[in-house]
């Protein structure tokens, strides 16, 4: 946005929160710097449609601009802004509460959460709480003395609550419109996918991986889903409030007695040198594991051991880092690395001209 608009926005926005009456169109473009109304009937039709735009950028600001009259003897429309419906009181929070939403806003990343996220952390920046920009991500971080940042925060840095999943967005919209849905799942140990039937009831994360909790109709039971095993779209079906969740019913616990307890394993990286930082804070130096494979048979490279509990979140971490980690074991993590690097390369190069010679050479067969 160029800095000409904002102030113009800005501008805007303080008038009509400034008066206690509808203002027409005519009269903002008086009262607003930034507005050039005109004479001509092609310069006054210019404004109306710029006026037009900002109103709306407002609006989906959540900005409550109000239309209305304040005569009814006159014809034309007027605009304002309440101040009790955008002001807002005064917030009595903690440092580390602060520090809480904050981190709550990282799922602005999620185009469902984005709207609602974005307007309740601008009302309270303008309520004075520590909120300050993250610049690349496009979400507000709070930092303080007792923040999640540190002292005074760190620039680069942002806490973040992972929404990988392709399912998350269409099971949660589906969660809040009370609309069945369906979708592909596999379990581990299953080589082909089941189609599922569920009533959603929640959408929750548990040790850092997210689950979709419902009612399976064709099991005629409650179910945990964990979303990362949807191996297709999720599919709405049928009307919005088709049905009611238990009032006594406790997802979180539903989670935690189906999942089995984490036990930690350990992985054996192969990671180019300068490469991997974040796989390094975790790592030791890890010896090789037989006369087979040579301490470094590649040059620049480092063999590396790091702990893991869950298979798939780790290579989907892994993967992120893409030639420049090459899992050695166990063997299913490394067939999950295979796994989401060949579904990767089908998606983005469907033809199989277009693949690149060795395209996968890091994690064919050794």
């Amino acid at each position: 946005m160029s800095r000409r608009r904002l102030e113009r926005l800005l501008n805007l926005t303080m008038c009509l929160m400034a008066t206690s009456r509808f203002l027409t169109v005519s009269q903002i473009g008086e009262m607003v710097e930034g507005y050039d109304p005109g004479e001509s009937e092609e310069a006054q039709e210019a404004y109306r449609r710029m006026f037009e735009r900002d109103k709306q950028y407002l609006r989906e600001l959540g900005i409550p601009v109000e239309t209305g009259q304040d005569s009814a003897f006159s014809d034309e429309l007027g605009y304002r802004i309440r101040r009790g419906d955008y002001a807002l009181g005064e917030i009595s929070l903690d440092p580390d509460e602060f520090a809480a939403l904050a981190l709550a806003a990282s799922l602005w990343s999620s185009a469902t959460l984005a709207a609602p996220a974005a307007s309740a952390l601008r009302k309270l920046a303008a309520a004075g709480a520590p909120v300050r920009p993250a610049g690349l991500g496009g979400a507000d971080l709070l930092a303080g003395p007792s923040s999640a940042l540190g002292p005074g925060g760190f620039e680069g840095f942002e806490p973040r609550v992972d929404t990988a999943e392709p399912a998350f967005e269409a099971a949660l919209a589906a969660v809040q419109a009370g609309r069945v849905v369906r979708f592909p799942y596999r379990r581990p140990g299953q080589t082909e996918d089941t189609e599922r039937h569920v009533q959603p009831w929640g959408v929750l994360s548990w040790r850092g991986r997210w689950y979709l909790v419902g009612h399976d109709l064709r099991r005629a039971a409650p179910r945990v889903f964990r979303l990362s095993r949807v191996t297709g779209g999720v599919r709405a079906v049928g009307p919005p409030g088709a049905f009611t969740v238990p009032p006594d019913v406790d997802l979180r616990a539903m989670i935690s007695s189906t999942e089995p307890p984490e036990h930690t394993r350990s992985a054996l990286l192969r990671v180019r040198r300068g490469c991997g930082h974040a796989l390094r804070r975790r790592a030791r130096p890890a010896e090789a594991p037989g006369p087979d494979l040579p301490m470094n048979p590649v040059p620049d490279t480092d063999l590396l051991s790091v702990d893991f509990s869950d298979v798939e979140r780790f290579a989907h971490w892994i993967v992120g880092y893409g030639p420049d980690v090459t899992v050695i074991g166990p063997a299913d993590l490394r067939a999950e690395v295979i796994r989401r690097l060949r579904a990767t390369l089908e998606a983005t190069a469907p033809e199989r001209g277009t693949r690149p010679a060795g395209w996968l050479a890091r994690t064919g067969p050794r």
